[in-house]
């Protein structure tokens, strides 16, 4: 096993008033989507990654702790062959285990300051947020990044709150970058309307269920990268 000097040493230090997010899309593997859809998480974090996505988050609610830990070290290795940043969604202790990049927290989990020192200090925190009270708090704490949403309807990620719409993705991109961190939008984002919420000031887009819409994994990341604007690798 990997000792805590070892796996630091695979995180970059990235100050977090110079972090940008690596990617426009943010490709989430979602163990329980990806069951329903007939995948394995590892296959799909493959396929993402082979398609261009190079920035990727885990995201096994229902997995128990030993299991979700093996899943995001086998997935922080392909990641980092690969050049790509990988971010765990709750989970502080997973990430740092795992020697991922990252850790996303949402309004009910671990406070950003209380991720700091379970994570450390180079780890790069995400925080969900759904109002633009929740913004405002969010770029007074210790994270890298803001999320928001579920910008549009969305049956894949249930946050007990109301669909956003673009309008509040320009409010919070406007309140983030004042506070130089950018904005990741989450919540019902496909292919269709993806360039629409970037034109709306979100740095990344975050999609679960449309890159699992078609099957063929690789080839929607790379329709989402070219309807970007970007050039898939």
């Amino acid at each position: 096993m990997e000792n805590t000097e070892t796996q630091s040493r695979r995180r970059p230090v990235i100050p977090h008033s110079a972090f940008r997010i690596p990617h426009t899309l943010n490709a989430i593997v979602d163990v329980e989507a990806a069951a329903r859809a007939g995948w394995r998480p590892m296959d799909v974090a493959r396929a993402f990654l082979s398609g261009g996505a190079r920035f990727l988050q885990l995201r096994a609610k229902s997995l128990a702790s030993g299991a979700f830990l093996d899943l995001a070290r086998e997935m922080a290795e392909a990641a980092g062959s690969a050049g790509a940043t990988l971010v765990i969604n709750d989970r502080a202790d997973i990430a740092r285990l795992a020697g991922a990049h990252g850790v996303h927290v949402g309004q009910d989990d671990l406070a950003p300051r209380d991720v700091r020192v379970v994570a450390g200090a180079a780890m790069i925190v995400g925080l969900s947020t759904h109002t633009t009270a929740q913004v405002d708090s969010a770029v007074r704490q210790p994270i890298d990044y803001v999320a928001v949403g579920p910008v549009f309807g969305t049956t894949t990620k249930a946050t007990g709150y109301d669909t956003v719409g673009l309008g509040l993705v320009r409010e919070a991109a406007a309140r983030a970058a004042a506070a130089d961190k950018p904005l990741v939008a989450i919540g019902g984002i496909t292919l269709q309307n993806a360039s629409s919420v970037v034109a709306a000031g979100a740095a990344s887009v975050a999609v679960i269920g449309d890159l699992l819409s078609t099957g063929n994994l690789e080839g929607r990341v790379r329709e989402f990268l070219q309807v970007l604007g970007e050039t898939p690798l």
